[in-house]
């Protein structure tokens, strides 16, 4: 006698939720990880972006990344209740302790962008924000076995400036794209600053080059680790 199929029950879709936090404190810059996130989240996830009421408006030195750092924890501890985090800051600020207490996926820009580079690249370059910010970039690529591969450019535009998108602004950032390109020879960019973020389709028009948005590579590694949770038992919220 031929065995009647059971039939199959859908589980009820519960949202799984991104906690995404920036860790400078400039408003304007959360808005735009909010809007960048929004364009890329799948159904089923919503995300939150966050930060500090205090502290610097852009991370730029290591005397900005000691004063952001242990508010960013802060954050972290405060809503250790959510299915992934991305730290939204062009950095490995508070990755390695957040992923000491926290037992789900925690994303950082540069290694999500790295990641995604690799895809499309054998030699690709980081434009940033300012000349500052290139020792602490150099390295975390280090540690990434990146720099090889990789080339920083400053564009000279200071984070709020990039973030309100002025004409000025804008200039400097091709120029350094196109050094990056013509003199290292980058087959790919990466937008090193969450201040950069919504850019990358517009340039990579504008360059005909592969732009990637670090921000998007972040958001977009941690769904695919939040999707990944079942089958590696991550869904427990922080460790004891």
């Amino acid at each position: 006698m031929r065995a009647q199929a059971e039939p199959l029950e859908r589980a009820a879709t519960v949202a799984r939720r991104l906690l995404i936090v920036n860790p400078n404190s400039s408003a304007e810059v959360s808005r735009l990880i909010h809007k960048t996130a929004l364009s890329v989240l799948p159904d089923g996830v919503t995300a939150r972006v966050i930060q500090p009421a205090r502290g610097p408006l852009a991370i730029q030195t290591l005397a900005d990344r000691r004063v952001a750092e242990p508010l960013a924890l802060d954050l972290l501890a405060a809503h250790a209740d959510h299915d992934a985090y991305v730290m939204a800051c062009f950095d490995d600020i508070a990755l390695d302790q957040a992923r000491g207490f926290l037992q789900v996926p925690v994303v950082g820009a540069v290694e999500a962008s790295v990641a995604m580079a690799r895809l499309f690249a054998r030699r690709f370059a980081v434009v940033t924000t300012v000349e500052s910010a290139v020792p602490g970039i150099c390295s975390v690529l280090q540690g990434l076995g990146a720099t090889g591969q990789c080339s920083v450019r400053a564009a000279g535009v200071g984070v709020t400036e990039a973030a309100d998108g002025g004409d000025a602004g804008g200039a400097r950032i091709d120029d350094a794209i196109e050094r990056a390109r013509n003199i290292d020879g980058a087959q790919a960019i990466i937008l090193g600053s969450a201040g950069l973020t919504g850019r990358a389709a517009q340039l990579a028009r504008r360059h005909r080059i592969v732009v990637i948005d670090a921000m998007e590579a972040a958001v977009r590694l941690a769904v695919a680790a939040i999707g990944l949770g079942g089958a590696i038992g991550q869904s427990q919220g922080h460790r004891p």
